[in-house]
């Protein structure tokens, strides 16, 4: 035996000393089985996080601790060009939302590994992909192509961030491990001139020359294609490790029992496309995200639903990933103009942490697998030993994943049913290989869709082996003694052994689980333990030292094993274990106290185990509980929930109220606008002159206002052609007369419509066309015929006599968001603003006078076309130890056409379209919104027919609460939300 544990140690030496790097650094290498961090293996249990969607610094900790407490090890980060570049040649990493480098300080506080995706194009549904926007005049060149004027407007951001992004690599002491090149850009013609293959070398070029030397990787866009691999037909441009995007689900939001395939090739698909690099999922399925018109996530449950995380990622580890990344793990939200037009505001995407940071249990669910996968040394680097429909088992309808660990005796087995969509019942017996022969492990069950990881020869640290187990290990702990934790679906049974243990006693304590023991003769005479899995939690003491918790699954959601160190590479004697509250964030010991920091939601007992007996006191959240030690040696004690706060939210019905169009008028002074005169544009070729496109005047995001001037009575309409993206509506008035428009399309990005003067008066001179375009984004690359080129506003238009001639225009004047691209409110950053009215002159700020407006509330609304403006300002009081997330709620009169922008002091954070749907709450963070202060709240009304619009249902609720040991009450909101300046400049 010995002579065999030295021969896996030498073998273990040689891999490490074969593993690859990329010729700059050997802090991060990989080989077949895993990657490999300062040397030491880890299987990357990551999320991606887009800051973004959360512009509340404080609040970037609080997600990545709660990745971290459901075991995450790693984030991934996209980093979105235009919401640093606001023009050309400026670029914000200082302001408090896009302060990256204070992101990095708290994913290394949390003990994360970060990877990073710098694009320049990222795509992730958000506007434009992530270029910035200025590119979208043109000057951004043939995107994505080696094209010099691309390659130029690139080099600029990477250039930019690279600055930051070099000094958080881990060869710096910082987080990052990785670094991604691009996104999903398929290689499907293998050549070394080709103009994909020349972007990638420049990329790299680009990379290299700001400092970054960690390994590079790659995206493929699904089962598509075959790219930037050095494995497969490498002709340049390839990255270090090949990664492969997945979104396998096909789920229903109406059908749960629709789709849930989960495709069984992806070890088939990397042994063909990169066999010497570890398998890596940079997207695999956390959700799925919404288009306009679709379903609210809330509808989703069949993606919300603990069975997906059990089933597909249990199911791609089995197929030997080691480097897993969920998108999203966090979506958040999409406020101001961030969405691209496939989305609407909420980028909740079904995630396992909700738009509202919330656990979902499909987050908890994972939980049980990323903590295994922690701990599980053997599953690091293992060989494919067998597959297959009846592959150790005796029933035909379950598949088996059998794994063998390469520097270990140790085999992982995963049964699945062979339809991963199954809800059936299925009793089965399962034969496995150890190291004290064939052994078949009777009474297992498939409970529908569910997945069980059955190990052999399973170490539990150096002194005991599990010589196999049916009973799923959660996690295993190196204390004073070993301690393992078991989880089954109640009623389940479950047996388990360990090696070389004979005459094996037992004691038990909690739940009856029918705990029995058996003694099993023969060469490697063992004893066998059985049992059913009870409700709630049975412990077990043996007399070889170890303890066992046995779980059902509600109460295994509810277990943490809080590090005690802040390596992302937890091991096993680096870990309490807690099982009780809704959330821990962090564990520490001092003395005789171990000291909880967590949230909580109702009152409960919690357990903690130290493996010391000098320990005797649970502090939680900084205050000492009454403890009691069990006769285990686990401490136990009540925690309060946030049950006894009380919470009161403001009625909404305190409004003052004004007009934001009085750009109807015909007398309104339009002189500050800009004349629209450009014959030439760099983007799509016009339809017709002059040319119109808003951002060819610097006006990229957010509601554009048109002004056209024609003199004479014979003109009888307008061909008027705009643009906003999927579900952007319009509106037009002559001589301030609504004369037609579009409601808006959820399949639309343009509409074209004849807009009859029948019933308007015209004058010799000076007649007014008034058209006011909504804004969803400018497109991402897969939207043709040019992407983020394809332009906004209007994109033709043509005067038409009474026989179809057509007629002269005198002139036309736009008008967009303040200070276009000047980004004149830079803490809420460029895309928060459009060219209503009310946002040019800064109505939705904090502290503008609303004292000389009338009063007026959007549940009364307008009783025309037009845009009528809401302000109220209110009070919240939430005790600091609380988190208590909050949203607001609209509705709208069944019929009703209208277009709703909500602001919280200052942040655009909803955009509800009633006719077209389908969001109707919008939470709003902490931070945001100040749970302990005065608050602004703004509603844009836009009536697009004359019969007007108002809101049936307005008003603010909560979603949860829990009492928290976050510093929530330290969220600096004043730095958030710059107030009003005068504005008049831009009327």
């Amino acid at each position: 035996m010995q002579l065999f544990r030295l021969l896996l140690s030498l073998q273990a030496l040689l891999a490490l000393a074969f593993a690859t790097d990329n010729g700059l650094t050997k802090l991060v290498t990989w080989d077949n089985g895993s990657l490999l961090v300062n040397g030491e293996r880890i299987i990357i249990m990551a999320g991606e996080f887009h800051y973004q969607r959360l512009p509340v610094p404080e609040l970037w900790l609080d997600v990545f601790q709660k990745f971290k407490a459901n075991g995450m090890n790693t984030v991934s980060i996209y980093f979105f060009w235009s919401y640093h570049s606001a023009s050309r040649g400026a670029h914000d990493f200082t302001t408090p939302g896009k302060d990256i480098q204070a992101m990095f300080d708290m994913a290394k506080k949390a003990g994360l590994y970060v990877i990073a995706r710098p694009g320049p194009y990222c795509n992730a549904e958000t506007n434009a992909g992530g270029f910035a926007l200025w590119t979208s005049d043109g000057r951004g060149g043939k995107y994505r192509t080696s094209d010099e004027t691309y390659h130029q407007a690139w080099s600029e951001w990477i250039a930019e961030v690279g600055v930051i992004l070099k000094k958080n690599q881990i060869t710096e002491g910082g987080p990052i491990i990785l670094v991604q090149l691009e996104n999903e850009l398929q290689e499907t013609t293998y050549s070394a001139t080709n103009t994909l293959v020349l972007y990638m070398e420049q990329l790299k070029t680009a990379f290299r020359e700001a400092g970054l030397i960690v390994p590079t990787t790659h995206n493929e866009k699904g089962f598509r294609s075959k790219s930037w691999s050095t494995d497969y037909m490498n002709v340049g441009g390839a990255v270090n490790i090949y990664g492969l995007d997945s979104y396998p689900g096909g789920l229903s939001c109406t059908n749960p029992n629709s789709g849930f395939n989960l495709p069984r090739t992806y070890y088939q698909w990397f042994h063909e496309v990169s066999p010497t690099q570890p398998e890596l999922l940079p997207e695999f399925e956390g959700g799925w995200f919404q288009p306009w018109g679709g379903y609210f996530y809330d509808q989703c449950q069949a993606e919300h639903s603990p069975e997906f995380a059990d089933v597909y990622y249990k199911g791609v580890v089995a197929q030997r990933v080691t480097l897993l990344s969920l998108y999203m793990a966090f979506g958040g939200t999409s406020w101001g103009h961030s969405a691209a037009p496939v989305v609407y505001t909420s980028y909740d995407y079904a995630a396992p942490l909700s738009e509202t940071r919330q656990v979902t249990d499909k987050f908890k669910q994972f939980k049980l697998l990323a903590l295994f996968t922690r701990v599980s040394q053997g599953l690091q680097n293992t060989v494919m030993e067998s597959n297959g429909s009846g592959n150790a088992v005796d029933k035909p309808t379950i598949w088996t994943w059998v794994l063998k660990a390469r520097d270990s005796p140790g085999r992982f087995y995963l049964a699945e049913n062979n339809s991963t969509g199954s809800r059936a019942i299925t009793d089965f017996t399962m034969t496995v290989n150890t190291s004290a022969g064939t052994i078949s492990i009777p009474n297992m069950q498939l409970n529908g869709r569910q997945s069980r990881w059955v190990v052999t020869d399973y170490p539990l640290g150096k002194a005991t082996t599990l010589l196999y187990s049916s009973a799923e290990v959660l996690t295993y702990g190196s204390f004073d003694s070993p301690v393992v934790v078991f989880y089954l679906k109640e009623g389940q049974a479950g047996e388990f052994a360990f090696k070389s243990s004979n005459n094996l006693k037992l004691e038990t304590f909690g739940a009856d689980s029918e705990v029995t023991s058996s003694t099993v003769a023969g060469a490697a005479r063992h004893t066998k333990v059985s049992y059913k899995q009870a409700k709630g939690a049975t412990v077990v003491r043996f007399s070889n030292g170890v303890l066992a918790y046995l779980l059902d699954v509600p109460t295994a959601w509810t277990f943490y094993a809080p590090p005690t160190v802040g390596d992302p590479n937890v091991k096993a004697d680096q870990q309490v274990f807690v099982v009780g509250p809704y959330l821990v964030r962090s564990a520490s010991v001092s003395g005789r106290t171990v000291s909880i920091v967590g949230d909580n939601a109702n009152a409960t007992t919690i357990e903690v185990y130290v493996g010391s007996t000098r320990v005797d006191q649970i502090s939680w959240n900084g205050k000492a509980i009454a403890t009691e030690k069990t006769k285990y040696g686990s401490l136990t004690g009540k925690i309060p929930g946030a049950t006894d706060g009380t919470i009161a939210l403001p009625t909404l019905n305190d409004f003052k109220t004004a007009d934001s169009l009085p750009e109807l008028s015909p007398s309104y002074n339009d002189k500050n606008w800009k004349v629209a005169d450009k014959n030439t544009t760099l983007a799509v070729k016009p339809a017709t002159l002059p040319v119109l496109y808003s951002s060819d005047y610097a006006f990229y995001t957010g509601a554009k206002l048109y002004r056209a001037y024609f003199s004479g009575i014979a003109a009888r309409s307008l061909s008027i052609t705009v643009q906003g993206g999927l579900a952007a509506g319009w509106n037009a008035w002559l001589n301030g007369q609504l004369i037609g428009g579009s409601p808006g399309n959820a399949s639309l990005s343009a509409t074209t419509v004849l807009l009859s003067f029948r019933n308007v008066t015209l004058k010799e001179k000076d007649n007014v066309v008034t058209v006011v375009t909504d804004y969803n984004g400018h497109d991402q690359t897969s939207t043709g015929p040019a992407g983020s080129e394809n332009p906004r506003g209007i994109i033709a238009a043509t005067l038409l006599s009474s026989n179809g001639t057509t007629l002269p225009i005198k002139s036309w004047k736009i008008q967009g968001n303040a200070g276009g691209e000047d980004n004149i409110d830079p803490v809420r950053g460029p895309m928060n603003e459009g060219g209503l009215y009310g946002e040019r002159l800064g109505w939705h700020l904090p502290g503008f006078d609303t004292r000389s407006w009338k009063s007026g509330n959007p549940t009364e609304g307008i009783a025309k076309s037009g845009i009528q403006w809401y302000t109220s300002n209110f009070d919240l009081h939430v005790d600091e130890d609380l988190d208590v997330p909050v949203g607001i709620e609209l509705g709208a009169p069944a019929g009703t056409v209208a277009r709703v922008l909500l602001f919280v002091n200052g942040y655009q954070f909803g955009k509800f379209l009633p006719h077209i749907g389908p969001q109707t709450r919008f939470p709003i963070p902490p931070g945001i919104i100040n749970m302990r202060g005065s608050n602004t709240l703004s509603i844009a009304l836009w009536a697009q027919t004359d019969a007007g619009a108002k809101l049936s249902t307005l008003r603010f609720f909560e979603y949860a609460r829990y009492q928290s040991g976050f510093p929530f009450g330290e969220i600096n909101g004043k730095r958030l939300q710059p107030g009003w300046k005068d504005r008049s400049q831009y009327a």
